[in-house]
């Protein structure tokens, strides 16, 4: 297997290549309705290999898919999805949790007593 960088602008200019190499910009690949199915899909993949069991290695290989699909949302939609991530941790560290049913949930529990 080839070494790879792990910096996040690395990824989204592999992404980048992809969607050249197929013209997604000007085939449909990069229209937005179309990509939340495909995501929508995965998570369908994601799900499947959870409930059934499947080895580590598909489940990883699942979960990449859904991580490159929303790498590419990203570009699609020209979003700036890694500032998006680190303001959104700022949120998500500020906030408490709670156990629900006997699984720790986070959230901004609004309407909740």
């Amino acid at each position: 297997m080839a070494a790879h960088s792990d910096s996040w602008d690395d990824m989204m200019r592999a992404v980048q290549a992809f969607h050249d190499k197929h013209d997604f910009r000007n085939t449909g690949g990069e229209e937005l309705t179309y990509r939340v199915a495909l995501m929508a899909e995965e998570l369908g993949e994601i799900s499947s290999c959870v409930t059934k069991g499947k080895p580590r290695e598909a489940l990883a290989e699942e979960v990449a898919d859904l991580l490159i699909l929303v790498m590419g949302t990203d570009i699609a939609a020209q979003l700036d999805l890694k500032s998006a991530f680190w303001n959104k941790m700022d949120k998500l560290m500020q906030r408490e949790s709670r156990m629900i049913d006997g699984r720790i949930r986070v959230s901004e529990f609004r309407d909740v007593d």
